[in-house]
């Protein structure tokens, strides 16, 4: 409901509670006593374990996904977006056994041209060295911020950058946290122009064994 009678409504009024959420009015039944629900069936119980997987999965995730997801986050928030993205691809199989196919992982979603024949490898124990090649033109800008991230699944952590390097780079070397050393590492990257009103595709970059 986009507005009321003189607007939109917020708190109760009878039968129903309103409020704004994102923008939008809304109107939702108030709170009623709660009834004994019958047991959850087996479904059930695997679809919110799913879903509460996909949750935790996202969580070291987040400071970057605000930023990947910020152009789709309408009406919903950027970690929605992402959540919505990655449910149906990311996740491997079955509860209780859940896994996560990081090749299939997006932290970020866009029109902007990416970068081009980027690779990752270690130069040194604790650090990360990218490289690629030139594409500018046909909306790749010289100045395009890069991002970075690096998440180690055994310790359940990441770290990165957004704007430690711009496209015209070509390279960048990044000393990452120092708990990270010695773990195998799943590399992203992805873009965002100087204004941040647009973003590139993540791109995984492959998994890194440690030296």
């Amino acid at each position: 409901m986009r507005k009321g009678i003189f607007g939109p409504i917020s708190g109760r009024l009878g039968p129903v509670v309103g409020g704004v959420w994102k923008g939008i009015a809304y109107l939702r039944g108030a709170p009623k006593k709660k009834i004994k629900s019958a047991p959850r069936s087996q479904l059930q119980i695997e679809n919110e374990q799913k879903m509460k997987f996909m949750n935790e999965v996202l969580v070291p995730f987040h400071p970057f996904i605000n930023i990947g997801f910020q152009n789709l986050a309408k009406a919903k928030t950027a970690i929605s977006a992402a959540y919505s993205a990655n449910y149906y691809t990311a996740i491997t199989g079955v509860y209780p056994n859940l896994g996560v196919d990081y090749s299939r992982l997006v932290l970020a979603l866009g029109n902007l041209p990416g970068l081009n024949s980027s690779q990752a490898s270690l130069s040194a124990p604790d650090t990360l060295q990218l490289n690629w090649i030139a594409n500018q033109g046909n909306k790749a800008v010289y100045n395009d911020q890069l991002m970075l991230v690096v998440y180690s699944p055994q310790l359940g952590i990441s770290d990165g950058f957004v704007g430690a390097a711009l496209r015209r780079d070509l390279q960048c070397s990044f000393k990452f946290d120092p708990r990270l050393v010695g773990m195998q590492l799943e590399v992203y990257v992805s873009l965002t122009s100087f204004d941040r009103k647009k973003i590139a595709n993540s791109i995984y970059l492959g998994r890194i064994d440690p030296l």
